[in-house]
């Protein structure tokens, strides 16, 4: 198939929409649903950070991805018994390495994710389409599904659940083009790769990296490689935990990747492991409930008029010293940047959240303030040389 005819574009308003190639076909097969421009954009975008991610750690990879960015992304590792709790994924045996990456990827920011599109670098298995199953999302794709994930996903939507199946051997023409304002915009595909050559310009006192850093370090990498600049996203443990996408301002993306990670930080407190949730509550409103509990607004769902619509029983607040506290014991979190930090301020933010190894590009005139902003907290960072820009 060389054309696939789309409902729209990205509004109901753009009409013809379609995908195409100039030579060839399309690497790709449609096997339910009908997938739409915005979809196929977050689908390709998403698979190839995923692609990458198994290409470069040789572990499972998955994405939650909305609006052309990624909410989340996260390597096949085991699951604990509270990532588990937080991820609603207790009542699954047995789970896959890429049924967690994909429980990891959606854990991330559930909020963002309601909806999202689903990326898996491997054939998608039954394990993996059992975390699915219960999740609001629009479209996956992957390689290849077994029969058994093929039926479990094809009852979502109501039989209208996007599945699309990608052929894992396709490689991409050298140079792209895209079209704006009726001009053509043509480059050379962004084909960077990262190894341990990332980690040759350690630019701080401290030159100490864990194999599990420079792990995370990657991840950060390539998930800001699909990312919508600027960007900056936050890694722990072998999953993205906070991504600050399309801001303007390089401190905002700072910000705002780490409020998500503390955010995924304060989500294992045991204040809000053990909230009491009524058995009809549904995932998205208990996601919506947790994360207004955790901000300063907890009395829109704890309070003396509105607990009982949500809990079965009041829940004590999750005051703001219990949460600095709490905050204050992590570390090992890794940070990366699409492009250099131009003031120290973004190294004040993130130690904050716990971070103690970062890489960016450098190239910063300022960039002896923010190497001295490091060195006062003992962070780890490396200059890499190489911005990340994505649009």
């Amino acid at each position: 198939m060389k054309e696939l005819e789309l409902k729209y574009g990205c509004n109901p308003n753009q009409k013809p929409a379609k995908i195409f190639m100039q030579n060839g076909e399309l690497p790709l097969e449609v096997l339910n649903g009908k997938p739409g421009y915005i979809n196929f954009l977050d689908a390709l975008n998403s698979w190839q950070l995923v692609k990458e991610l198994k290409d470069a750690t040789g572990l499972p990879a998955a994405a939650s991805f909305k609006h052309v960015s990624p909410a989340g992304a996260a390597l096949g590792l085991p699951l604990d018994d509270t990532l588990k709790k937080m991820y609603f994924v207790e009542d699954i045996p047995d789970m896959s390495p890429l049924a967690c990456a994909y429980a990891r990827a959606r854990g991330a920011d559930r909020m963002s994710s309601f909806g999202d599109w689903i990326a898996l670098s491997d054939t998608c298995d039954k394990s993996t389409a059992l975390v699915i199953q219960h999740e609001v999302t629009d479209g996956i794709i992957a390689p290849d599904y077994t029969d058994e994930a093929l039926e479990i996903l094809k009852s979502k939507r109501k039989g209208g659940y996007n599945i699309v199946k990608i052929d894992p051997n396709y490689t991409p023409a050298p140079i792209e083009h895209k079209d704006v304002y009726g001009i053509t915009f043509e480059q050379g595909r962004n084909e960077l790769k990262f190894g341990s050559e990332v980690f040759d310009n350690i630019v701080t006192n401290n030159k100490l990296l864990t194999e599990d850093e420079k792990r995370d370090l990657i991840l950060c990498l390539i998930t800001l490689k699909y990312t919508q600049s600027n960007s900056v996203c936050y890694a722990e443990k072998g999953q993205i935990i906070g991504v600050g996408a399309g801001q303007q301002s390089r401190i905002h993306c700072t910000r705002l990747a780490g409020n998500k990670a503390d955010i995924w930080h304060l989500r294992h407190h045991q204040k809000v492991l053990d909230l009491p949730f009524r058995n009809d509550v549904a995932r998205p409103n208990r996601d919506n409930a947790i994360d207004v509990y955790i901000s300063a607004d907890y009395e829109d769902v704890i309070g003396d008029d509105v607990w009982a619509q949500t809990f079965t029983s009041k829940p004590a607040p999750f005051t703001a010293d219990e949460q600095k506290a709490y905050l204050a014991t992590f570390t090992g979190v890794c940070l990366g940047s699409d492009a250099f930090f131009p003031f120290g301020d973004n190294i004040e933010r993130a130690h904050r959240s716990g971070v103690t190894a970062i890489v960016q590009p450098g190239g910063s005139i300022r960039d002896a303030q923010v190497i001295e902003t490091c060195d006062k907290y003992g962070i780890v960072m490396a200059f890499n040389g190489i911005r990340l820009f994505h649009h």
